[in-house]
């Protein structure tokens, strides 16, 4: 069944729906208010934080811990809040294998690029050095995460989401109607001070069934083949002024100005 972005969904059936979502990787995640003062504690550093290189490639936006912005960035082209192409986040949250099993804690988000009308060709990898990854805390809190300059990883369907091989053609297709799931994996270096990739993604009442209690995410990427897809047959000088960028955010809360 296909998810439309702009279908309004109350806030307090919210988290009902996000339950089985989540599941699908398999995460242990749990709603727990974090440690007094803990999502404040950037305030207390002896200099303001400063963006730095992460060590798998990208940026951490250090810089932006704490600051309350709007979720969902400026459109900065024609089509941007279109249906079409169509990215929508499907699942996220952590995976701790545990002391007895080999890997690390990782946190990931899942994600669909849809298509209705032609066929989407994207070079691979996905956006390469072009994926923004970012986290807000609830009730203005700000941003607990943000990472940009990441990369996705174009996976299979299964619990797990394997990586799947890179076509001979060296590019990924998108049929209309079909989807091409993603995931994109936040480093624990993009985490701002006072969280963990474990808490991040935690609601600041255990017992609360409100949306608003829980952190919104926002995800883009950006490719040239999506400005090409939204300019269709413009002329030259017309689709320079078309967007490269697909922006999801969840939960959206303005579906209507999307």
């Amino acid at each position: 069944m296909r998810t439309d972005s702009r279908t309004r969904v109350s806030l307090r059936s919210w988290l009902i729906l996000a339950v089985p979502v989540v599941g699908l990787l398999v995460l242990t995640y749990s709603a727990t208010a974090p440690e007094p003062g803990a999502a404040v504690a950037w305030q207390a550093a002896a200099e303001p934080l400063r963006d730095s290189p992460l060590a798998s490639g990208g940026t951490a936006q250090l810089a932006k811990c704490g600051v309350n912005e709007w979720q969902r960035p400026e459109p900065r082209g024609k089509g941007e809040g279109s249906e079409d192409p169509q990215l929508v986040i499907t699942s996220w949250g952590y995976y701790d294998p545990g002391p007895k099993m080999p890997g690390e804690l990782r946190y990931t988000v899942r994600a669909a690029v849809r298509t209705d009308n032609r066929p989407l060709v994207l070079d691979a990898p996905v956006a390469e050095g072009r994926v923004t990854l970012d986290f807000y805390g609830p009730h203005g809190e700000g941003v607990r995460a943000s990472a940009r300059g990441l990369t996705a990883t174009v996976v299979d369907s299964g619990p797990t989401g394997k990586p799947v091989d890179v076509p001979a053609s060296g590019r990924f297709r998108v049929d209309p109607g079909e989807q091409l799931l993603l995931e994109v994996e936040l480093p624990a270096g993009a985490v701002c001070p006072g969280h963990d990739l474990s808490d991040i993604g935690k609601c600041s009442d255990e017992h609360s069934n409100d949306a608003l209690d829980c952190p919104t995410l926002t995800l883009t990427l950006s490719d040239p083949a999506i400005r090409a897809y939204r300019a269709g047959t413009a002329d030259g000088d017309t689709a320079a002024s078309f967007s490269d960028r697909l922006v999801a955010v969840f939960p959206e809360w303005n579906v209507d100005q999307v």
